[in-house]
């Protein structure tokens, strides 16, 4: 009888033991799980681990550097195609000085001071290509008696995200549903992520980012929705259908609809 007793007791303790060991799997499991895609919104929460929250920050600061760059090009536009003007003062110099100023009043990083990181080197890097870029078109942007240059934001975005890619290997584009250039055409990822950022439930603003697979390699993938903004509006805008300056056909955006996104691809290490 105590036997009996003594086997029900112990299968009830084994009972115990196997339920407590479960649940302990289970929150280690969803910890496990929590940690790894606490970071796919980045300012809503940081990944615990360092070489990912550093991998996720550099792609953030490299978007903000690359659409405060094109934003530039958008706000000189009327000047670049002044017929009138010959030097616009629209110079390397000019729109490295702009840059290194306006990263560091919005985001408190100042290229203009040493800095060995390894995200100090990428801001860097990405600034000389907005000036080789501008400096490659020196000649188009002066040339008195011609009104539009063809030297258009996504223009230049374009050729600053070709050059980047060749000094570093990451990719840094503006997409977006509407593309006019094949370049720009979405791939199968951000397709599913303009979806997203087009639902309704998806809080405005808010970027997404996720570790893949990339060409058979591990890569950080981030993408930052984009905006119509009034400056669009000349080339994207209402009537839709009308051809617009470059000779394409408007789009009918509104202001302050999804338009696209930054995208960026970054291999990891």
């Amino acid at each position: 009888m105590n036997l009996r007793i003594s086997d029900g007791l112990l299968s009830r303790q084994r009972l115990r033991v196997a339920k407590r060991a479960n649940s302990m799997n289970l929150r280690i499991m969803v910890v496990a799980v929590f940690c790894a895609m606490i970071w796919l919104l980045p300012g809503i929460a940081v990944s615990r681990d360092t070489a990912v929250a550093d991998g996720v920050e550099t792609a953030r600061q490299l978007i903000i550097l690359f659409k405060l760059s094109y934003s530039l090009v958008s706000e000189h536009q009327a000047e670049i195609n002044d017929p009138t003007k010959g030097d616009k003062g629209f110079t390397p110099a000019f729109v490295g000085e702009t840059l290194t100023t306006r990263l560091r009043n919005q985001e408190h990083i100042d290229l203009s001071q040493p800095d060995s990181t390894s995200q100090g080197a990428l801001l860097r890097s990405l600034l000389e290509c907005q000036k080789d870029v501008v400096a490659s078109y020196q000649a188009v942007i002066n040339r008195p008696g011609i009104g539009f240059k063809g030297f258009l934001p996504t223009l230049f975005a374009r050729k600053v995200g070709e050059q980047f890619f060749e000094k570093t290997g990451i990719k840094l584009k503006h997409m977006g549903t509407d593309y006019r250039f094949p370049g720009n055409k979405p791939d199968d990822f951000e397709t599913q992520v303009l979806r997203m950022f087009a639902d309704s439930r998806h809080p405005k603003g808010q970027p997404y980012g996720r570790n893949m697979m990339v060409a058979g390699k591990p890569a950080l993938r981030l993408m930052q929705p984009e905006y119509a903004t009034a400056s669009c509006l000349s080339c994207h805008g209402s009537p839709k259908g009308e051809r617009d300056i470059t000779g394409m056909r408007k789009e009918g955006w509104k202001e302050g609809e999804l338009t696209g996104a930054i995208s960026v691809t970054m291999p990891l290490r």
